[in-house]
């Protein structure tokens, strides 16, 4: 169940990251990888009124979002180019356009996440769970209370896996330490599908 990010805590939280992410950002959190998380994301609103006019249905079936990877974004292909396992009456209605001869690629990513913050008290599961979202996009583990010791151990296999420290204090979030920029090497259908469930969620 995804509820928006009202509480205290989860705004603060959101209000600390926007230095890390767009200030479009919208903050929403839920279970998703076996965890809980803050996700801040930004829909994009082109493709979300495309789907919207045309009555898209959902893409949420990993080999034809493979299948669509493989098409250009709005550029006619015909049909008879197509490798024979890429059968169009397959796609979802509202992925592509086609006719006899043609098949135009219209569906792109409906939103993109900028960052996933998952809160714990210990910092070692903290780090795997955050972890999950490696391919996907920027991530980091709140920290429920600052350390008594040890914020050196931690900020340093933090940093090695690239994911930030968030700690909850007093007087609000602080960040210990920044979480490194999310640069996937290519696009996959895994990440788009990540994408595909949190925007089913939303709605």
């Amino acid at each position: 169940m995804a509820s928006v990010a009202n509480p205290a805590a989860w705004r603060s939280v959101r209000e600390a990251a926007l230095s890390q992410v767009s200030s479009e950002s919208e903050g929403i959190t839920l279970s998703v990888l076996g965890t809980r998380a803050l996700l801040l994301y930004r829909i994009d609103e082109g493709e979300h009124r495309r789907r919207e006019a045309v009555g898209a249905e959902r893409l949420d079936s990993i080999p034809v979002l493979e299948r669509l990877l493989g098409l250009p974004v709005d550029l006619p292909v015909p049909v008879g180019s197509l490798p024979q396992r890429v059968e169009v009456p397959g796609f979802p209605h509202g992925a592509v356009e086609s006719d006899t001869e043609l098949v135009t690629r219209r569906a792109v990513r409906p939103l993109a996440v900028d960052l996933a913050v998952v809160p714990a008290t210990d910092w070692r599961r903290g780090l795997e769970r955050a972890g999950r979202f490696a391919p996907f996009c920027r991530r980091a583990v709140l920290l429920r209370r600052p350390p008594c010791a040890g914020l050196d151990e931690i900020l340093t296999e933090a940093a090695f896996y690239g994911i930030g420290v968030f700690v909850h204090e007093r007087d609000g979030i602080r960040i210990a330490l920044q979480p490194e920029a999310y640069r996937p090497l290519r696009h996959t259908a895994a990440a788009w599908h990540f994408v595909e469930e949190l925007y089913g969620r939303l709605g």
